[in-house]
């Protein structure tokens, strides 16, 4: 049976053959994949918010007012929704006045165009500790700039056009501990840089040749937007094409080297995979004086052969790798634990579920991240379970979900809300806006509901966080909460989630942390529940910034409630 926004979309293009021919082929191919995939029926759900939000959401980010920015590129040609007051783009050859970002209120499904006035096509970005979208590079004349957007009811971008030292297309962002943004790489630019330029040390280019060497030609790298994770330790890991190694990025050291991951896949645009850094479990002390380091853990998926990209640039289009692979980049002798998906991709998003579970959502099963170079669109995302041993039930992590009706390739997102819900916009594998093409411009916005979300089981409620929302490190919290019926002892945890920037298949500064608690759950006289636990102890572990706070209970997560995270004055 075919979903309504599938009804919806061919009834609206029955003047366009090509289309209507296109989606019944999807519809067709989708359920001959059901078919060989063995599976009647799948958990999860989804439900199409906004037929067009006038742009394809190429990069988004969630804010702590809950409203989400996007924007695509602004050489795109004329989108589907123009600028207030007609304000105008130009550059050197053009002048352009319609919108190429907006923002997006879930809850009420408005769109307000925003005003970009530099090219954001390929770019970085992060949310900084006081809650401000901080976007970064792009292309031509928006290579060298950093965009600031702030949440609140009527702001609108503002631009720093020499805020970066080098150009960055193609770069990615962390947060780091003391609240700064680190910029890595970009296209043949081999080094990396901090904004904002607050001191000397903000200045000045860092080499880091490793960028360099993790080339799979000068003409395709493989290891453009590096993936980067904050170590425990405060270090940074950078993985590049097959391999990683951890930077000491304040004295620009190299202090670890890792294994090359297995399998002989590239994993890094264009060969487009996707990373995590893997539930960061808190551990609680007994003193404030004392402090436990958890291990931190990385996950990587998918990826193309290494010349998956030139074949497709001459037609032919090999299959996308089916590995995923795991490193504890804190252990003593890392070594990676492989493991294979249910599914062939490239270009998933790879989403941190309140639960700890990963998402993995768009994408192709055949050839590679560029203009008109993918094939098979995977529609099924499919649900990741850690588990606390790596080596344990394998056959058992991945679970495959209900496919969406809509392909979403190259330049898709995925963003997870408050509320629990994965927000999945943006593919437009073409040059410009084509609706025409056998991958068509896609301005929707749709949502998948996770099979928590389906679940009979009570959902919990957040009712109040003690002190407040504004919390220190180590600092005791205590969550009041809600939950109809008895509530299980032993299946309770806090979460806290960073939102991330995401673009490309990378969600930049993406980071769950599993909060210790110290007491088992109890009741309050009002007839509530109470549990009490830590903040994490240091920056390292938890940069400042704003954080999505969640209470699982029975793998049910409340909906989230914003905190505030920051050093002590």
């Amino acid at each position: 049976m075919l979903s309504n926004s599938t009804i919806f979309a061919m009834s609206k293009a029955a003047m366009e053959p090509k289309i209507l021919v296109f989606l019944l082929l999807v519809s067709y191919s989708s359920a001959l994949f059901n078919l060989a995939l063995g599976a009647q029926t799948y958990q999860g759900k989804w439900k199409l918010l906004k037929r067009s939000i006038g742009i394809s959401a190429m990069h988004m980010a969630l804010l702590p007012n809950e409203r989400i920015v996007t924007f695509d590129r602004t050489d795109f040609g004329p989108s589907n929704i123009t600028l207030p007051q007609g304000k105008c783009m130009k550059d050197l050859q053009s002048s352009d006045c319609f919108a190429h970002s907006v923002e997006f209120d879930p809850a009420t499904r408005a769109v307000r165009p925003l005003t970009i006035l530099s090219d954001t096509w390929c770019s970085s970005g992060a949310l900084s500790q006081d809650g401000t979208l901080v976007q970064s590079g792009g292309y031509r004349l928006g290579e060298k700039v950093v965009r600031y957007f702030k949440p609140c009811m009527d702001c609108d971008w503002e631009e720093d056009q020499n805020g970066l030292l080098s150009p960055r297309w193609y770069a990615s962002n962390q947060i780091l501990p003391d609240g700064k943004i680190i910029v890595v790489g970009g296209r043949y630019q081999f080094t990396y840089e901090f904004i904002p330029k607050a001191s000397s040390s903000d200045q000045r280019l860092y080499q880091l040749p490793f960028l360099k060497e993790t080339r799979y030609s000068p003409l395709v790298s493989n290891n453009l937007y590096p993936f980067l994770h904050l170590s425990t330790d405060g270090n940074l890991f950078v993985f590049a094409n097959d391999r990683g190694i951890l930077l000491d990025y304040v004295n620009n050291k190299v202090i670890r080297t890792y294994p090359v991951m297995p399998g002989g896949f590239s994993h890094n645009y264009p060969s487009t995979g996707s990373s995590v850094l893997l539930p960061l479990k808190l551990l609680s002390t007994d003193n404030e004086n004392n402090t436990s380091t958890p291990d931190a853990e990385v996950l990587i998926c998918g990826g193309t052969p290494p010349d998956s990209n030139e074949k497709a640039n001459i037609g032919i289009f090999v299959p996308a790798s089916r590995s995923c692979g795991r490193l504890i980049i804190t252990a003593a002798s890392p070594e990676w634990e492989m493991e294979e998906m249910p599914i062939n991709r490239v270009m998933g998003d790879m989403i941190m579920l309140p639960t700890g579970d990963v998402l993995i959502i768009n994408g192709a099963a055949k050839g590679s991240a560029g203009w008109g170079v993918a094939r098979k669109p995977v529609l099924n995302p499919v649900l990741y379970r850690p588990g606390d041993n790596p080596s344990s039930d394998k056959n058992t992590r991945f679970e495959v979900l209900s496919p969406s009706m809509i392909p979403r390739l190259y330049h898709s997102t995925a963003q997870l809300l408050s509320d629990g819900r994965v927000l999945v916009g943006g593919s437009n594998p073409n040059m410009n806006y084509n609706f025409s093409a056998l991958y068509p411009t896609e301005l929707s916005l749709e949502a998948f509901y996770p099979p928590y979300l389906s679940s009979t089981k009570p959902r919990p409620s957040i009712l109040a966080v003690r002190p407040g929302l504004k919390l220190g490190y180590k600092q005791k919290v205590s969550l009041e909460f809600t939950l109809e019926g008895n509530v299980n002892q032993g299946d309770v945890y806090v979460t806290m989630v960073a939102p991330s920037f995401t673009t490309h298949s990378i969600a930049m500064n993406q980071r769950l942390l599993v909060l210790a608690l110290d007491e088992g759950v109890k009741k309050t006289p009002s007839g509530n529940y109470l549990v009490k636990g830590y903040a994490p102890e240091t920056a390292a572990l938890a940069p400042p910034g704003y954080y999505q706070l969640f209470l699982v209970h029975e793998g049910i997560p409340s909906k989230g409630t914003w905190v505030h995270i920051k050093q002590s004055s």
